[in-house]
């Protein structure tokens, strides 16, 4: 069973109860219930590789967690916490508990992430103001000098991009130790291309004396971690993302980083609700949105249409667009462990060897389609590079348009965006204000300002042609 039999439940009038309930019957509210939540999942109980109907189960518990309207009982709200991402406690109670600038601003994940399906993008309306996550200090104004206004991504096939990651972080972080190893064996510094999956992160200098050079890597932190999720690529997993965005937009505090093991109180945010939700939960949420299947292209049913998106993918290669738009790059195991081998702290985290459940993204239905090249791995075709890059400059600088800094990343480099769904998920651009791909891609400045250029000298058919081939990119329904 994958739920525990205690479901804590909070009595508007009457304080909190403790009600004791079969895993089946507690699994989901009471009809008449006002908590969202129901019982909370047992992380004890995710070891080792779950089977399938094990992980099917806990996929709906995280479908049941990302649609849930959270309410005051399950905790929402956090009259006494910020929003920031390191447990931070405000100098006096909010004023009201829902609000479009610091949150909370809304109820449901699926609030935000529902279009054209839930775990889809979202509308401008859907816009969150990004700065208490990564300051500790209060706001209240959506004046760029003070949070960055983004739109809402979509997570399908989230699980893949992760897996990605890992692969190349694993890649690079060896390719340095090598160096090392180099370098030490023959007294001499040792320089190393940095390059994996096809994609060029530039290069390290090792010295006999331990010391790296890290100076001319390009599009990665220092590190060497690829943080693949958020649009500035400083989020290395999906568990720290929910947790983030737990707390950020529903004041719904995980316990794995507001609870006692971190904070030393059960209930940091004060709003009479301790322990909001379990790790288990957290992992729920994870193995839902690792789970999710990834967009696709589709195969329209006009030829005219197939015949211009045809002509289209030739244009996308032939200015250059794919160089950062990488079609698909290879991964070599559907295996994801949760915890993952980077998750940082304030997460759940493997080297601290209690937690080892195992998701195999090779259960699900869609893996089956994924096509593979000539060694076997599968070709993940995320239209992406997982890697930062400059993408304005002085004359195109529509992309550049923050003024804050954010992890240590320039203002005017973004992580590369992934195009699968693209046609599924206007409007574009880091703030949304962008409502065709046309206009989108001529702000593309800085390391992209070659490729649209050329677009923009293209005959109209070909431009034409080239947006007929985006459109076949869709999340399907």
């Amino acid at each position: 069973m994958l739920y525990r039999t205690l479901i804590a439940a909070v009595l508007l009038c009457a304080g909190t109860a403790a009600t004791t309930a079969t895993a089946q019957e507690s699994a989901a509210p009471k009809p008449w219930s006002e908590s969202a939540v129901g019982s909370h999942v047992d992380q004890n109980e995710l070891r080792g590789t779950l089977s399938k109907t094990q992980l099917h189960t806990l996929m709906k518990q995280g479908e049941a967690l990302f649609t849930a309207k959270f309410t005051t009982v399950d905790g929402v709200g956090r009259p006494m916490a910020t929003q920031a991402i390191i447990p931070t406690k405000r100098k006096r109670p909010l004023q009201q508990s829902f609000q479009r600038l610091p949150g909370t601003d809304s109820n449901a994940c699926s609030s935000c992430h529902n279009d054209p399906i839930v775990g889809g993008a979202g509308d401008f309306v859907a816009n969150v103001f990004v700065s208490e996550g990564f300051t500790n200090a209060d706001f209240d104004t959506s004046d760029p000098q003070f949070s960055n206004e983004r739109n809402t991504n979509h997570v399908m096939g989230a699980g893949l991009v992760e897996l990605l990651a890992r692969e190349m972080t694993a890649d690079l972080q060896n390719q340095r130790r090598n160096a090392l190893r180099s370098a030490r064996s023959s007294g001499t510094p040792v320089k190393v291309r940095l390059n994996t999956k096809g994609v060029d992160f530039g290069e390290i200098t090792a010295g006999p004396d331990g010391i790296v050079d890290l100076s001319a890597i390009d599009g990665v932190d220092t590190d060497l971690v690829i943080r693949p999720f958020s649009q500035k690529g400083v989020i290395g997993s999906l568990r720290q993302f929910t947790v983030n965005a737990l707390n950020h937009h529903h004041g719904m505090q995980a316990a794995e980083r507001f609870g006692a093991r971190w904070t030393g109180e059960d209930d940091f945010d004060e709003d009479g609700v301790a322990n909001e939700l379990s790790a288990g939960d957290v992992s729920a949420l994870v193995a839902w949105q690792a789970t999710r299947k990834p967009p696709v292209q589709r195969t329209p049913e006009s030829q005219d249409w197939r015949q211009l998106a045809r002509k289209g993918s030739s244009v996308f290669a032939e200015i250059g667009c794919g160089s950062c738009h990488r079609q698909s790059l290879p991964l070599n195991s559907l295996t994801f462990a949760d915890p993952g081998p980077f998750d940082a702290a304030g997460t759940l985290r493997r080297a601290e060897g209690q937690y080892d459940a195992v998701y195999d993204l090779a259960l699900t239905d869609w893996a089956k389609t994924l096509p593979r090249d000539e060694n076997g791995a599968i070709l993940v075709p995320l239209f992406g590079d997982l890697k930062r890059h400059k993408i304005a400059d002085q004359q195109i600088s529509a992309l550049g348009n923050e003024l804050l800094g954010q992890r240590f990343v320039d203002r005017d480099v973004f992580m590369t965006s992934e195009l699968w769904g693209i046609a599924s998920t206007a409007p574009y651009g880091h703030r949304g204000d962008l409502t065709t791909l046309d206009e989108v891609i001529r702000v593309h400045g800085g390391n992209a300002r070659q490729s649209r250029d050329q677009y923009v000298a293209l005959g109209k058919n070909d431009r034409t042609a080239l947006i007929a081939f985006l459109k076949t990119l869709v999340i399907e329904p």
